[in-house]
């Protein structure tokens, strides 16, 4: 069979990628995956454990939080790997063809919201830098250069990203600068005083590991787009699984390090000391170094641009993907122009709180109850198997809420109403140390599976789809 040659590929929308287009292996993943780990965000996010937890917790956090959130990730990518299909689309064979509309529409609003937080970040940093050394300062320039930029990567699409540009050049620069910093960071700062300095006890251990669940949690709506370009499901998964937990562990720590070590107040404010600080002859190797960091960062506002384009379609088949791109591009610019970057915690948690469970639900659908086979031809029927009622698996969708509602009970991200409010002041009391991730993915898991069961009894068999 000759080998098909790497161009943009052709839009074959939320159809199933043909076989002769995945060709993606597991160093395609390790690579994609760990660099999409790779971030200032990520940084940021590490930065948000301490002083709340010390260092020793905090790194301890990391792993727990990454090993567990990795395997999420790696898992809910099975199904784009094994069909060719896009997330958003593979939720229909659980929530029903028009169920799956309503993550869809989260996914797209989420997305377009960590494309403008990506764009927002990276301008702030790029005009840092811009300050430092031209003593100019051109926020909007930069926000508007970045949002262009990935806009275009996206319109390109994974493939001609994965292998023209993360494997040729912006992995290895990234791996290189990021060592250097870290090198830098060790030999230069107390770091076993740090590590046994105790946090202040604003944030729990649990809580801690929740946040960090929440960076591969957020990638869960988005994974399949990606992994439906494998070769095979094992390949995709491992390398999904060992290039995210090498890069999200180092990420996080070195943002948790950075913050304590220059006692600076944010991860950018950290990132501009730590980058003057660095020089070899006379040359700013530390700026050179930041700047490495932040075109690599474009891979993750690409991701954002691509996925919400991918996830319209699911709402919207006969749009093109490329259009839908530059739509939301654009969108992102805006919101980076006008949006302060605040409440990233809250946002953070907020996300946990729908897709978490929402992937609870998915796997005691697909992998339980159905014995991991869905009949990909009847999910995009209506009137079919995944059709249920107009269109809705209500009882999915149920058990779904109870899961989101579990999940702001323990880590409320937004205020809860009065009786609400009350229940979680009382978890908290008593379970100071619960987090919310574990629970709000098995209540749902366990509640879907005992609806499957009992009020679905008449239309369920074991194996099978609904009819």
């Amino acid at each position: 069979m000759p080998e098909v040659k790497l161009q943009t590929p052709p839009e074959w929308g939320i159809a199933p990628v043909p076989r002769e287009h995945r060709l993606l292996g597991f160093f395609d993943y390790a690579v994609l995956w760990g660099d999409l780990g790779v971030g200032l965000l990520v940084l940021a996010a590490g930065a948000l454990l301490v002083p709340g937890l010390g260092l020793g917790q905090a790194l301890l956090a990391i792993v727990v939080g990454t090993l567990i959130g990795n395997f999420l990730l790696a898992l809910a990518g099975v199904l784009g790997s094994n069909y060719g299909i896009p997330t958003m689309v593979s939720l229909r064979g659980v929530l029903g063809v028009r169920g799956s509309y309503l993550p869809t529409i989260l996914n797209v609003i989420q997305l377009i919201g960590w494309g403008a937080f990506e764009i927002i970040i990276m301008a702030q940093v790029a005009n840092t830098i811009a300050e430092k050394v031209f003593g100019v300062s051109i926020y909007l320039f930069w926000a508007a250069l970045f949002a262009i930029f990935c806009t275009l990567l996206a319109v390109g699409g994974p493939l001609v990203v994965v292998r023209q540009w993360l494997e040729k050049f912006a992995i290895w620069l990234v791996v290189l600068t990021t060592a250097i910093l870290t090198a830098y960071l060790l030999t230069h700062y107390d770091v076993p005083a740090l590590m046994t300095r105790p946090g202040n006890g604003q944030l729990s251990f649990w809580l801690g590991v929740d946040l960090v669940i929440a960076m591969p949690v957020s990638w869960l709506p988005l994974i399949s787009d990606y992994n439906r370009f494998a070769r095979t499901t094992g390949r995709a998964f491992w390398g999904t699984y060992i290039g995210y937990f090498i890069s999200n562990v180092w990420f996080y720590g070195l943002g948790a390090l950075m913050v304590l070590a220059l006692q600076a107040d944010d991860v950018i404010a950290a990132l501009a000391a730590l980058a003057a600080g660095i020089t070899v002859a006379g040359l700013p190797v530390g700026w050179l170094g930041l700047l490495v960091i932040l075109a690599d960062e474009t891979d993750n506002a690409f991701a954002d641009i691509y996925s919400a384009a991918v996830s319209g379609q699911n709402m919207l088949p006969h749009a093109r993907q490329r259009w839908l791109a530059i739509v939301i591009g654009v969108l992102c610019f805006v919101l980076a122009a006008i949006v302060p970057l605040s409440q990233y915690e809250g946002f953070l948690f907020l996300l946990g709180s729908f897709f978490v469970p929402l992937f609870g639900v998915l796997v005691a659908d697909y992998f339980v109850l159905r014995r991991g086979r869905y009949d990909v031809k009847q999910i995009y029927e209506t009137s079919g198997l995944y059709w249920y009622s107009r269109g809705v698996n209500v009882w999915a969708v149920v058990a779904w809420l109870v899961g989101v509602i579990a999940y702001q009970l323990i880590a409320p991200s937004v205020t809860l109403p009065g009786i609400l409010n009350s229940w979680h002041e009382t978890i908290a009391q008593s379970m100071p140390w619960l987090g919310a991730s574990i629970p709000s993915f098995v209540l749902p898991l366990v509640l879907y599976l005992v609806l499957a069961r009992v009020v679905m009894k008449e239309v369920w068999r074991a194996g099978e789809s609904p009819a």
